[in-house]
């Protein structure tokens, strides 16, 4: 244990400790849902964790699905909603563990999704690049 009085090590600056991301340089690659492609920013497969960049063409759909885990959304553009409400450009969403549902956007949308495990499609699983589905 050390003193009351000793001061703390300071901080410092961790080298590699951030990774900037320049979406605007990076191509919308398909996913295997017709109609939505897909900007990776972050992924740790190893943990499940991804936050992703979505294109929605209008009239796409996300088909049934279970969240293992928390997912959050934030619409940058236009709309898409479930069967419970409709998010707007601005506005945010977020769904609980163990939640169910149906996605569909009629305009087309960009959102910004955050994942901590892939969601669980009836036929497949996880969500990302066609490249990526050996998940």
């Amino acid at each position: 244990m050390r003193p009351a009085d000793a001061q703390p090590k300071q901080l410092e600056p961790t080298p590699d400790g951030s990774t900037y991301v320049k979406p605007q340089e990076m191509e919308w690659k398909p996913t295997q849902f017709e109609g939505i492609s897909i900007k990776v920013l972050y992924e740790d497969p190893a943990k499940g964790e991804m936050t992703c960049l979505l294109r929605w063409a209008p009239g796409a759909r996300l088909p049934i699905h279970k969240h293992p885990e928390i997912e959050q959304t934030w619409v940058l553009e236009r709309s898409f909603y479930d069967h419970e409400g409709i998010a707007r450009a601005g506005e945010f969403a977020w769904r609980r563990p163990g939640s169910v549902h149906e996605t569909r956007s009629d305009e087309g949308a960009v959102i910004l999704a955050v994942y901590r495990k892939p969601n669980v499609f009836q036929k497949t699983r996880g969500f990302g690049p066609k490249a990526a589905r050996s998940r």
